[in-house]
């Protein structure tokens, strides 16, 4: 490849992740932008093949649609309610570790409800104001509850964990074994950092505010609180030889018995749960496949300029660089742009695949650049979630940078030396 293209792919990388962080619609930007290099470099149909190979991809979208779907019922039936206001219950009892215990419960029901934007308006609506209530400063509620929202790493459904386990060519639950560790420890980290943030700032107790009520008392099923969970018990239990029998169940199959364990429970309308399993499988397509799609464009476009093959030549004669550009890259990309994923997919799907070359393993490589890039996303003042949060505390986004920013950053550097160096 000539210095030439490489130089205009260069340009057309920095322009995408401009255009990404100036919030243009992210999967038009990396649609168009893996096209345009393909017909610079002479061959646009490689873009167009990409797009057709990303469609073949059965094994990753029936696990997506089947996750998003169970998401939809558990909000219709307010299953995910019942658990929210369980854990909400317990919270009480946090006394002092009141700030990283509601990290931790966001942390834990993001692997159910694993929408960051979602879980953040969930849990948020019913934890902000409570902490609040209980005197912790705004800003600092809405960072708890923000920077919980990349536990939906634990849940083998969710996308990013597939595209991993596909990279890698394991199973999603060996991912999630190969990272539960460095994830489980980036939250405790985060949590806790966090909490000295607001002692440092003197913001964990003492402010008071009109609008901060306690959360109406709310009746507790226990029943519907466990329903969100009935399909990661299903899936643990099989994956560990717990009970053979479930050994055989998909991560689809298990979102499938979640929904009837929701109308057994709940008894709401059949018709209306089914409809709304089917709206969340459609919406799977339309936003979480469709930045898979458009990113495998992407990709190609990389791949067409000799992009790829120059960084794969870089990154071969010093490894090093390969395992900080899993770590910084998705990372920074996600604070700049508000998505981890876009960052995670590309790195994955284009560098990931080499690993081996790299003297790392490819789940290890591709979990790191994950779990970076929802980092990263984690203290981001334009993430969806971040805003929500906000609205909801009443506070500016770029207060929850300030407050989330120490513990993304220690978290990154420990998930790297876990999954890179131990």
């Amino acid at each position: 490849m000539s210095i030439v293209l490489l130089v205009l792919g260069g340009i057309i990388v920095a322009a995408t992740i401009y255009l990404m962080v100036k919030q243009y619609e992210v999967k038009m930007v990396l649609f168009c932008s893996g096209l345009l290099m393909t017909i610079l470099a002479g061959d646009p149909m490689a873009a167009f093949k990409g797009f057709s190979h990303a469609m073949t991809e059965s094994r990753i979208f029936e696990a997506i649609i089947s996750v998003m779907g169970f998401a939809l019922v558990l909000k219709l039936t307010e299953c995910d309610k019942h658990l929210i206001h369980l854990l909400v219950k317990a919270l009480k009892k946090a006394g002092p570790l009141l700030i990283p215990a509601a990290t931790l419960v966001t942390f834990f029901i993001n692997t159910s409800i694993t929408s960051a934007a979602g879980c953040s308006a969930a849990v948020g609506a019913i934890l902000i104001p409570f902490l609040m209530a209980a005197g912790v400063h705004p800003a600092i509620a809405a960072a708890a509850v923000f920077a919980g929202t990349y536990g939906a790493n634990f849940n083998p459904g969710y996308p990013q964990v597939l595209i991993v386990a596909d990279v890698a060519k394991v199973s999603p639950m060996d991912v999630v074994s190969n990272h539960f560790y460095p994830l489980l420890f980036s939250g405790i980290i985060g949590a806790f950092s966090l909490l000295l943030v607001a002692w440092m700032r003197k913001e964990h107790k003492g402010y008071v505010s009109e609008v901060s009520v306690v959360p109406e008392e709310f009746k507790v099923s226990y029943l519907k609180a466990i329903v969100p969970i009935i399909p990661l018990i299903i899936l643990i239990l099989g994956a560990k030889g717990y009970v053979p029998a479930l050994k055989q169940v998909a991560i689809s199959h298990a979102m499938i018995i979640g929904v009837f364990a929701a109308f057994i429970v709940t008894r709401v309308n059949p018709g209306k749960i089914s409809k709304e399993f089917w709206h969340g499988a459609g919406d799977a397509f339309g936003h979480v496949f469709g930045l898979i799609t458009s990113a495998l464009v992407f990709v190609e476009g990389m791949k067409t300029i000799g992009l790829i093959k120059s960084m794969i030549g870089a990154m071969t004669d010093y490894p090093e660089i390969a395992k900080i550009s899993a770590t910084v890259g998705p990372f920074l990309l996600g604070l700049m742009s508000g998505s981890g994923d876009a960052a995670a997919v590309a790195f994955n799907k284009a560098v990931t695949i080499h690993a081996d070359q790299f003297g790392m393993l490819p789940a290890d490589m591709g979990s790191l650049a994950v779990i970076a890039g929802a980092l990263g996303r984690s203290m981001s003042p334009i993430a969806g979630g971040a805003i929500i949060c906000c609205a909801l505390a009443g506070v500016n986004p770029m207060e929850l940078l300030k407050r989330n920013a120490l513990g993304s950053i220690i978290a990154v550097i420990v998930t790297m030396l876990m999954l890179v160096y131990m």
